[in-house]
């Protein structure tokens, strides 16, 4: 049951650094879209916060 529970554990570990990871891109790149101005910049870091992500999502199930 223990082996179970690491497993468990070490999933919820990597989800929980996916989800933080996205969550500081987006921050740090709307502030940066702030500094280089205009929507077209903030559109540019929004869709390749996205674009990454799906990589990331689809590298891991791939993977497997």
């Amino acid at each position: 049951m223990t082996d179970r529970a690491t497993r468990l554990r070490a999933s919820n570990v990597r989800t929980a650094l996916v989800l933080a990871s996205i969550a500081l891109v987006f921050f740090f790149g709307i502030i940066a879209a702030e500094y280089m101005g205009g929507p077209t910049a903030a559109i540019g870091v929004m869709g390749s916060t996205v674009l990454l992500f799906l990589v990331v999502a689809i590298g891991r199930n791939l993977r497997k």
